[in-house]
């Protein structure tokens, strides 16, 4: 049975324990968010080192991480330490986009190393064995989309994003409604391609009962991708972008009548003014499934900069009600990430997450926050180092300049805290 048909007879599976224990709430919230849909664990039984991580409604805001290889750029051994990076530096989760080398290869390695949940898009490898196989993109069939999904069921995929909104409906909203940048999601090009060029229905739509007896099958998560998502600010919140999502509520209480896990995708490039918006039009239409975002980027012109652009946005939507951010790398745009760029990405989205938990009430954020504080106030540099999302970094900063006494080089003999401990007597443990 899947976690949510065990949910729904009242019988807690280790996966649920586990996530209630990592969550620090009751085992009857992780139940109760599996029956309604508003909570997914991704964790595929093939996939047998993996620790689960809830999410959703209530729980810790999650963050992925995307590593894989390109058609230019393939190497095993570094996505491999782009794994190790991305798990050390807290990511939830992970997603191989392989489009180069072997690619089936790349995501078993990647799933024997990895020990939290993996995500994949199947219908790039569909895509590239059709023009491997067949000279082009146009030739794969749905029995080639539906192997390939099998293929990363079988290997363990815990959770998989699935261009299934992207429909002849969505596209001819597409097409009366001019954008700057038209399709930036690499599923949905490849979708949008093949259902212009057959003039048919996208086969994840038009057979999604059978993807749904696969999910049933092996128990991973749908995650209903954006192929309509804004790829620049002008083409946020536009006709096709919200089409495309009333089109993935309605798949989104099919999963749930199926008893499978499903959350949902988003934008994208927003303006700040949008984004709230944006998550509370996801809820309302998706009927509080798990909220997926990539940034959201909150600027165009943020290029080398762009896991800041995306942090902003990221904070933002959390705090809204999102569950789930994949984080944005500098090289966003301009390059395949390298494992220095995985770090600073993971790093940024975490804070985002951060912020957004203090805000959302998650339990222990603002307490680790005010641990730091007294640290801070008491000049205790080793817990403040221990505290901090990257130790190794804060211990380098404060040790660059070294200064006599327990204060900084900033302030030095100035410091704020350390006068008024000296004239008022007030120590960080009285405070």
């Amino acid at each position: 049975m899947t976690q949510v048909e065990l949910a729904r007879k009242g019988i807690a599976s280790p996966l649920v324990k586990s996530v209630a224990d990592n969550e620090g709430v009751k085992v009857d919230f992780i139940m109760k968010g599996l029956t309604d849909g508003k909570t997914v664990i991704p964790a595929n039984a093939r996939h047998a080192n993996v620790s689960p991580c809830g999410i959703g409604v209530g729980l810790k805001t999650k963050v992925n991480a995307n590593i894989g290889t390109s058609s230019g750029l393939c190497d095993l051994d570094t996505e491999l330490r782009k794994l190790q990076t991305a798990i050390c530096f807290g990511a939830d989760t992970v997603m191989d986009l392989s489009t180069g080398g072997d690619i089936s290869a790349i995501r078993r390695a990647i799933l024997m190393n990895s020990t939290v949940p993996v995500g994949t898009v199947p219908i790039y490898q569909a895509g590239i064995e059709a023009i491997e196989n067949r000279g082009a993109i146009v030739s794969m069939t749905a029995d080639d989309i539906f192997a390939v999904i099998r293929q990363h069921a079988e290997d363990g995929v815990d959770f998989m994003t699935l261009h299934c909104g992207v429909t002849q409906a969505s596209v001819t909203r597409l097409k009366k409604d001019s954008r700057v940048t038209d399709v930036v999601s690499r599923g949905g090009a490849f979708l949008i391609g093949w259902m212009l060029h057959h003039d048919r229905e996208n086969p994840l739509y038009q057979y999604y009962d059978r993807l749904l007896e696969l999910a049933l099958e092996y128990d991973f998560a749908l995650s209903l991708g954006d192929g309509l998502r804004p790829g620049c600010l002008a083409d946020a919140t536009d006709r096709a972008q919200v089409e495309e999502l009333i089109i993935l509520g309605e798949l989104v209480e099919r999963s749930r009548e199926a008893g499978i896990q499903a959350m949902v995708e988003g934008p994208g490039h927003l303006p700040v003014d949008q984004i709230v918006a944006n998550v509370q039009l996801e809820k309302s239409l998706c009927r509080g499934a798990p909220f997926y975002v990539l940034g959201p980027l909150v600027t165009d012109v943020g290029a080398g900069y762009d896991h800041i652009t995306g942090a902003i946005g990221g904070a933002i939507a959390a705090a809204a009600g999102a569950d789930f951010l994949c984080y944005v790398t500098p090289s966003e745009h301009l390059s395949l990430p390298n494992v220095e760029d995985v770090k600073e990405g993971v790093i940024a989205s975490r804070i985002a997450a951060h912020a957004a938990d203090i805000v959302k009430g998650v339990e222990g954020a603002r307490e680790w926050d005010e641990q730091m504080s007294r640290a801070r106030k008491a000049l205790d540099w080793k817990t403040q180092a221990s505290l901090s999302l990257d130790p190794d970094l804060s211990r380098q900063v404060h040790g660059k300049i070294p200064v006599d006494g327990a204060t900084c080089s900033m302030c030095g003999k100035y410091c704020a805290m350390a006068i008024i401990e000296e004239h008022l007597g007030i120590s960080a443990t009285k405070c």
